[in-house]
């Protein structure tokens, strides 16, 4: 028998591209925030995964009313069938190598001390209902030019520079990117097999930058009239290098990741970006 699945987040990019994934592997449907709680869900619904969050609840003091996945849990639970993942953030931890999902927190920002509060929040209400998804950097192509971002990535930044020929310096700087068709497919397999708790979702590697920016750089035929430029505008890009352990994630899920995963996601957008227009 099929999952059923509930994404809530229309207008979010990491739901439409989990929406793509799972429609032919899932009874799966995608609603606004606003629909979720007006639909009669009964006991009949296997998870819901929220991708839907506020400004409020980035930019200000943690409040129930601003937290979505505090408000879905509220209302899944007395469904004992339905389980909630919820998509946190590698932020909640200290910047490192090989990050576990014990490994430090250090609470920067609001929208952070906000997500690990809700986490403790939620576990505390679900129990082993819910699945904690701490995520790295997700990297795709968002075809969804009118939609509204909560939060401009990595990708955001580096589309809205080539497009003034300039690319920032880099060297030296490491992060843990993970493309989204494979962030898809891992969410599906840890559904599938019915699991909770927390996980670190990553490539679980070191990828310099400098590489990243040379695979979207691929097809794009003003490579070399680009200007590198080593003055960084404030926070134009964190210079915070970390990658997470992801070996929790892959004694459950039992498949191979590595970076060329990740190298072809950058060369597709870089085709889409540079070639295909």
């Amino acid at each position: 028998m099929k999952l059923k699945i509930i994404i809530v987040g229309k207008n979010s990019f990491i739901a439409r591209n989990l929406y793509k994934y799972l429609k032919n592997r899932c009874k799966v449907e995608i609603l606004s925030f606003r629909e979720f709680l007006k639909k009669n869900i009964y006991n009949n619904i296997d998870y819901v995964i929220n991708c839907s969050s506020t400004l409020n609840y980035i930019n200000q003091k943690y409040k129930i009313k601003f937290d979505n996945d505090f408000l879905i849990s509220k209302k899944i639970l007395n469904y004992q069938k339905c389980k909630l993942v919820l998509l946190s953030s590698r932020k909640v931890y200290k910047p490192k190598n090989n990050i576990k999902e014990n490994g430090k927190i250090l609470l920067k920002e609001n929208y952070y001390k906000n997500k690990f509060f809700t986490e403790k929040k939620i576990i505390e209400i679900l129990n082993d209902r819910v699945l904690v998804l701490r995520i790295s950097n997700i990297i795709g192509f968002d075809s969804n030019k009118k939609g509204r971002k909560l939060h401009k990535t990595f990708i955001d930044f580096f589309i809205e520079n080539i497009k003034k020929n300039i690319i920032f310096d880099n060297k030296g700087v490491y992060k843990d990117f993970l493309p989204i068709n494979l962030f898809s497919r891992i969410v599906f397999l840890l559904i599938k097999k019915n699991k909770s708790g927390i996980f670190n979702v990553s490539i679980g590697k070191k990828v310099y930058l400098t590489k990243i920016i040379k695979w979207l750089n691929h097809y794009n035929p003003n490579k070399k009239s680009i200007k590198i430029m080593t003055k960084i505008p404030y926070k134009t890009i964190n210079r915070e290098c970390f990658f997470l352990n992801n070996t929790k994630l892959l004694r459950v899920i039992n498949i191979k990741i590595n970076l060329n995963d990740l190298k072809n996601e950058c060369l597709g957008i870089s085709k889409k970006l540079f070639y295909e227009k």
